[in-house]
């Protein structure tokens, strides 16, 4: 995202899929192929009209990437939706396509990890040589990343207070990840659950998922001197020593002055994938424009107390209960308690019209999250408790043709 934007005024969005065989599911390690196929040559990204494709550390997950921000939502999940159909047109001679999904239900990431043998692979072998990226948290998670630009510290102060108190609300509507080594995890958002284990080495990198409460540069960037400080010994020549080895659920990139949120698991469909952005973008801006409480009071949001909502999250989803009043109050809600997805239908209501400019498949997407729950919820309801391998392939089939087609799961 180009800096010189102002808070709220421009969105980029960022959309991981895993690259499987068409019958076995099994993942296909042929992103640089992908890519070549387009470019000419291999390479890292290519231009594709409004998106890029990119790679990422492993050879089986391809990005698809709004081309810089963009200053509405409405027609991106069409233009995500065609390109998908052109990416699996270009792996269709190899028996594969793309899956939707934050984790592979039966992937085995140490016998079938390849990081990234191209370009800027030097980042990638670093990380492989200090944490062993033959892993779930690192192979095996697919995400949408949600960037939000901001001009100067108190948009800065603003926009960081309001995503620390919805980032744990984040996996009640976007959880997609129930299932890992074959078998039921009895977390819903498995992904996040593998992803805040997975640098433990250097447990600062990823600190406790939810960032501190810092609320101007010189504040971040001594948090990130720390970051440095604790990564030095195991990264002498300073590869990782960049804003990117930050590894919370949100993150300040002062290169292109913008917050990245990372939390949020790859749905079924890219209308989904949409639907999910406007309803956390639609919170956020009335979080950082004191819709229900001033800035002051939000940036006093205990990181504890927040961990402790995001970890329910992270299990129960949307079934999970808040019963922090002083949280609830963030919000403008009096209630001694509440589900998640009671409380995320109360501030759709609240928010509307949210949905106001949005292609119609987001606004029916959001109506299934909020009446249905996540994605997660949806794959659980057609899996039961102990599915078969059989039983996961067909409903992730299942998925795979709700992508190629921009469809709903429902079960």
């Amino acid at each position: 995202m180009a800096g010189g934007l102002h808070l709220f005024a421009a969105t980029g969005i960022e959309l991981e899929y895993m690259v499987v065989d068409r019958r076995t599911l099994a993942v296909m390690p042929v992103v640089d192929l992908i890519l070549k196929s387009v470019a000419g040559s291999f390479t890292e990204e290519v231009e594709v009209g409004p998106l890029c494709w990119s790679n990422e550390l492993v050879l089986h997950v391809l990005e698809l990437k709004t081309n810089g921000p963009v200053a509405t939502l409405a027609g991106v999940a069409h233009t995500v939706t065609e390109q998908v159909r052109q990416v699996n047109a270009i792996l269709r001679p190899l028996g594969g396509q793309l899956m939707p999904g934050a984790m592979h239900p039966f992937m085995d990431p140490d016998a079938d990890t390849r990081l990234w043998p191209h370009g800027y692979n030097e980042v990638y072998a670093a990380y492989d040589r200090i944490f062993g990226c033959r892993g779930h948290g690192w192979s095996n998670l697919q995400s949408m990343h949600l960037n939000l630009p901001f001009q100067g510290d108190d948009e800065l102060g603003r926009l960081h207070a309001a995503i620390r108190v919805v980032l744990p609300l984040i996996p009640a509507i976007a959880a997609s990840s129930p299932v890992k080594d074959g078998r039921v995890t009895g977390l819903l958002d498995t992904r996040i659950d593998v992803y805040r284990k997975n640098q433990q080495r250097i447990p600062s990198l990823t600190g406790r998922v939810i960032p501190e409460p810092v609320f101007s540069r010189v504040a971040y960037e001594a948090l990130l001197g720390t970051l440095y400080r604790d990564l030095a010994p195991y990264d002498p020549d300073g590869i990782l020593q960049e804003e990117w080895v930050n590894s919370r659920g949100a993150i300040v990139r002062f290169e292109r002055d913008s917050i990245e949120i990372r939390l949020i698991d790859i749905q079924e469909t890219p209308a989904a994938d949409i639907a999910v952005a406007a309803l956390v973008l639609a919170l956020i801006r009335a979080l950082a424009t004191e819709r229900w409480q001033g800035l002051e009071v939000l940036k006093r949001a205990d990181t504890a107390r927040l961990v402790a909502i995001l970890d329910q999250s992270v299990a129960t989803g949307e079934s999970s209960v808040i019963g922090d009043r002083d949280y609830l109050r963030l919000f403008g809600v009096r209630d001694a308690k509440l589900s998640a997805a009671d409380l995320w239908r109360h501030l759709y209501r609240e928010l509307l019209p949210i949905d106001a400019g949005l292609d119609q498949e987001v606004a029916r997407a959001m109506a299934l999250i909020l009446a249905e729950g996540p994605l997660a919820r949806r794959i659980m309801r057609a899996l039961g408790p102990a599915p078969s391998r059989a039983a996961l392939c067909e409903v992730y089939q299942e998925l795979c043709v709700c992508l190629a087609d921009g469809a709903l799961f429902v079960p």
